[in-house]
């Protein structure tokens, strides 16, 4: 296991969840390491001083600890689902969502901690993204064409955590188009796999091979 990439992750963040998508999808296996941020294990401090996750090391010694660049290095390995079709990692949508909508989404999701406005005026900011996402999914079955890309697996994590801070008012937004897509990602074999539950790696133990089997195309 000591020859495969090295990949610090934790399991509910959405920058964590796209680099494994992209892992997963491209088949490439990895030694999963899934961590604890709120205890943060000296090898993921000494190989990003970031100390955020992900971090891919890869079997050179190299590190990327950017998300976006972690789903490219995955991907550019192997892209059987052919996300790479639009080189899209430097869309506006992904710069919209990691810089602006994500602003918001934090605000909202921890509006106890941002008391000088209420939730709801977090929430309606950042509802100006989620129009933006509902009027091409009327359009489009994916935000990029008739096929899904690079940018739906970046943001989709974001919306998922937006949709969760209250599942019963998102079920009756007029967001039906953005709920059906949303819903795509979260009924596929490749999310499942993605969440599956491992425990805390430990540094006197092994990480997981992830993916651990071939994921359904």
């Amino acid at each position: 296991m000591t020859d495969l990439p090295i990949l610090y992750s934790f399991r509910r963040c959405p920058y964590a969840m796209r680099a494994r998508m992209a892992i997963a999808a491209s088949g490439v296996p990895v030694e999963l390491r899934e961590v604890l941020l709120k205890d943060k294990p000296p090898a993921l401090l000494k190989a990003s001083a970031k100390a955020t996750v992900p971090v891919l090391v890869l079997a050179n010694g190299n590190v990327i600890d950017e998300s976006l660049d972690v789903m490219q290095w995955a991907l550019e390995q192997s892209d059987p689902q052919h996300w790479l079709k639009d080189a899209a990692f430097d869309s506006e949508w992904i710069e919209e969502c990691d810089n602006g909508f994500k602003h918001w989404l934090d605000r909202y999701k921890y509006a106890d901690r941002h008391s000088e406005h209420p939730k709801t005026f977090y929430r309606a900011n950042a509802e100006v993204f989620l129009a933006k996402i509902e009027d091409t999914l009327t359009r489009l079955t994916w935000l990029t064409g008739d096929s899904a890309g690079v940018v739906d697996v970046a943001l989709f994590p974001f919306i998922r955590q937006f949709a969760s801070v209250d599942s019963v008012w998102w079920h009756g937004t007029p967001y039906r188009q953005t709920r059906r897509w949303l819903e795509a990602w979260l009924d596929s074999a490749l999310f499942a796999t993605v969440m599956t539950k491992y425990p805390r790696w430990e540094s006197s133990s092994a990480g997981e091979i992830f993916p651990p089997m071939p994921v359904p195309i």
